[in-house]
């Protein structure tokens, strides 16, 4: 009788638990957001929109890059006058050594100490990811440095966000976070083998996977949303940027502030310049707002229209099902995609896009195609859709976000914008010509067809693709 009692209070304790960590697991899937998430902006319109890329590609043998994103950002923040707000989300130069990488995490680091030491009055506030401390394992070198040269350091506080690994963030929430993340750590790194090593606390903190994603750049004078991280491990990425100026950087102010509010106390400046007008509209976008307005452009497109998408991860199902669906209707479909070959240097097995592509195609009946870029050892990360209208304005839609329910179900952090403009204004043709130069392989060999990376074990990874996406155990 006792080992029957003893044996009900074990199951009943079990049962508390298992109620507990449910209870959490749900709750933090879906409380209530922080104030200032899933930001959507007022419609601003403006004169001009500058279109920024970094591309890699081989041409003769040689690997040539072209890069334009931060060499603009420094001369960004060289003009500036009166604030410099950034918010990025990998800020670090870790690496294996297997190449010669660019010092970006560096040269960022040392523009912003010269223009502080330049110009003592003028705010600097630096916005990042706690993945730069491998989640409070140890210290970051460039952020320790540029706090101590008076720059406003803003380390995020995912945690008041909702959870995207719900299974397995119920137990770290109920069992584990208690403990926190820093002292002597002994486990490789997993950013890279020259970084700190990490503790077992802070690997736990990770497997929570969700993140400020954000690439962000705001003065007192312009702003460039981004899909590029100032990592020097990322410096041969291919990648896409947005440059615009007027209200909409208080816009980007007012997300940024939302962000601090929850992990710090700092309070950024204001915004002061008035609307100019123009024949082009911006509008600013973060989180869940991105795929409402992407799956709303998609839905629009007619017959004569072509879609053109640039993306590093793309998984999003509502966006896949409607782009089968824009493509049974008639309207061209053209998908440049990373084969999800490497990362930092790695292989990987080519999720979630291979069997993506592959379902794409079987769908899409012709009018949906896909091509892989050319990677050498380096990603494909640009995060853009071109809707390119035969009549009426031409939309692109990029920034941070790729197209994956992380990215896009108010989990992760991200800012994108929403630029509409007439097909005969320059930046919609600079999109234009990036777009028909990839894809059209004009001067290089940029993309490739389906069948390169098509091989037999596809079918194996659908089947761990979808168990991913059920369990929500995914790194996109």
């Amino acid at each position: 009788m006792k080992t029957f009692i003893k044996r009900k209070k074990y199951f009943l304790l079990l049962i508390v638990i298992v109620l507990i960590v449910a209870g959490t697991s749900i709750y933090h899937s879906y409380k209530p957001l922080p104030d200032g998430v899933s930001y959507e902006g007022k419609i601003h319109y403006v004169s001009k929109v500058d279109f920024l890329y970094d591309l890699t590609y081989s041409n003769d043998d040689k690997t040539i890059q072209e890069q334009e994103i931060f060499k603009r950002i420094f001369e960004i923040i060289d003009e500036a006058e009166e604030f410099i707000v950034i918010d990025m989300f990998l800020f670090n130069g870790y690496h294996d050594g297997e190449k010669d990488y660019p010092p970006i995490s560096k040269d960022l680091m040392d523009s912003l100490m010269t223009k502080k030491q330049k110009e003592p009055e003028i705010d600097i506030y630096f916005l990042t990811d706690e993945v730069n401390t491998t989640y409070g394992s140890h210290e970051a070198k460039e952020l320790s440095i540029l706090q101590e040269n008076g720059i406003n350091i803003v380390k995020t506080n995912v945690d008041v966000l909702r959870d995207s690994n719900p299974i397995y963030s119920g137990i770290w929430r109920v069992f584990f976070q208690w403990f926190g993340q820093g002292g002597s750590g002994w486990i490789q790194n997993p950013m890279a083998k020259s970084a700190p090593e990490t503790t077992v606390r802070s690997y736990l903190k990770l497997l929570n996977i969700k993140a400020n994603h954000r690439k962000v750049v705001a003065t007192d004078k312009t702003a460039v949303i981004s899909s590029a991280n100032p990592h020097d491990a990322s410096g041969f990425h291919s990648n896409t940027a947005f440059e615009v100026n007027g209200p909409i950087i208080q816009d980007i102010l007012k997300t940024e502030q939302a962000v601090i509010n929850f992990s710090d106390e700092a309070v950024l400046p204001t915004y002061e310049g008035e609307e100019e007008g123009g024949p082009i509209a911006v509008q600013l976008l973060t989180e869940g707002k991105i795929l409402k307005h992407v799956l709303k452009e998609i839905r629009a497109a007619k017959e004569e229209d072509t879609i053109w998408l640039g993306m590093f991860y793309l998984a999003e199902r509502k966006i896949i099902e409607e782009l089968i669906a824009a493509s049974q209707r008639g309207v061209k479909v053209n998908l440049m995609l990373d084969p999800n070959e490497h990362a930092f240097g790695q292989q990987k097995i080519g999720l979630p896009n291979r069997p993506v592509a592959a379902e794409l195609s079987e769908e899409g009946e012709g009018n949906l195609i896909v091509r892989w870029y050319n990677t050498q050892g380096e990603q494909y990360h640009p995060k853009m859709i071109y809707f390119e209208k035969q009549k009426g304005d031409s939309v692109v839609i990029g920034g941070s976000a790729n197209f994956t329910r992380r990215n896009l179900y108010d989990l992760n952090l991200e800012t994108d914008i929403k630029i509409t403009a007439a097909k005969d204004e320059d930046f919609i043709k600079e999109v234009d010509a990036y777009f028909e130069r990839t894809w059209n392989n004009e001067d290089a060999v940029y993309t490739l067809p389906l069948e390169k990376f098509k091989d037999e074990t596809t079918g194996l990874k659908k089947v761990m693709y979808r168990i991913q996406k059920l369990l929500r155990f995914t790194t996109y």
